[in-house]
């Protein structure tokens, strides 16, 4: 774990320069593909820099998008008007694939002091960092997620999500605001088989590039926490069970099925709001 560079995410290293550094070049780079190579809109802009930057004290906020390039954070975030990703403290954390982002010391240090946290795929979704993600969100902040897992370029409806996003919802003291997403055009901008199967090493250019902004998702998670509990009495638990630590969340306890059956609940409806915007989108 040695290359993930934990104290390169704190914001006091070095007296928070290399964390500003970092921040401002790669906004500059994402503002540059998204505007000047690219033509790029957002519709519903307000309703997301509101959040960033006036939101309730305490209260996170996590940002959910469907997965179209490697590229889509920072560049998708290049496509606001002003300065949403410019300051320090206001950008987004982000969940990256350890194996993409973290694949040698440069790359280690880059990513973790541009506010990216290390996520194993297939590591399941209490693994070590998933902590430090719930630990983000604990101190108010905001945190973007791609649930489907990894880039899916076909234009189809949004896939089963995996539960990690569900579970940092969970287990967060102070539910957070989740805001969706969807974006579109970036998968002509950076496709995954473009020269026998490989990336293009430099973004691709007079694409047009869409970011559409939903509206906060409500969840009454109390209420999820017992139909969850509920409904788990009468659900067969698995053949072998991953041994999750017990939660307590709402007041009541939930065992493995229950939490199974609570981040269903969960991950279905985000993956509703996400397809709906998803149609709309195409109609903008």
């Amino acid at each position: 774990m040695g290359r993930v560079m934990d104290w390169a995410a704190r914001s006091d290293h070095l007296g928070g320069v290399p964390r500003k550094t970092v921040i401002m070049a790669v906004s500059a780079f994402a503002k540059a593909v998204a505007n000047l190579c690219n033509k790029s809109s957002v519709h519903n802009a307000d309703t997301l820099m509101n959040l960033v930057r006036s939101r309730p004290p305490g209260v996170p906020l996590i940002t959910v998008t469907n997965h179209m390039s490697t590229l889509d954070d920072p560049v998708m975030w290049g496509a606001f008007k002003g300065l949403l990703s410019l300051d320090p403290e206001l950008a987004r954390w982000v969940l990256a694939a350890e194996d993409i982002c973290f694949r040698n010391p440069i790359f280690s240090y880059i990513f973790r002091t541009g506010k990216c946290i290390p996520i194993t795929r297939g590591g399941g979704i209490y693994q070590e960092h998933m902590n430090e993600a719930l630990q983000r969100l604990k101190d108010g902040s905001w945190l973007h997620t791609f649930p489907e897992g990894k880039v899916f370029q076909e234009d189809v409806p949004i896939r089963r999500l995996k539960w990690g996003t569900a579970s940092l919802i969970t287990r967060c003291p102070v539910t957070p605001i989740v805001l969706p997403i969807i974006h579109r055009g970036f998968e002509e901008m950076m496709p995954e088989n473009y020269n026998n199967g490989r990336r293009p090493l430099v973004p691709l250019c007079n694409k047009d590039l869409k970011v559409v902004v939903g509206e906060p998702i409500e969840f009454d998670v109390p209420m999820m926490v017992e139909t969850a509990v509920l409904a788990s009495r009468h659900v067969t638990p698995p053949l072998q069970e991953a041994k999750w630590p017990v939660l307590t969340s709402a007041g009541q306890e939930l065992d493995e099925t229950a939490q199974r059956t609570l981040y269903i609940a969960l991950s279905e409806k985000i993956q509703s709001s996400l397809e709906t915007l998803r149609l709309l989108a195409k109609r903008l």
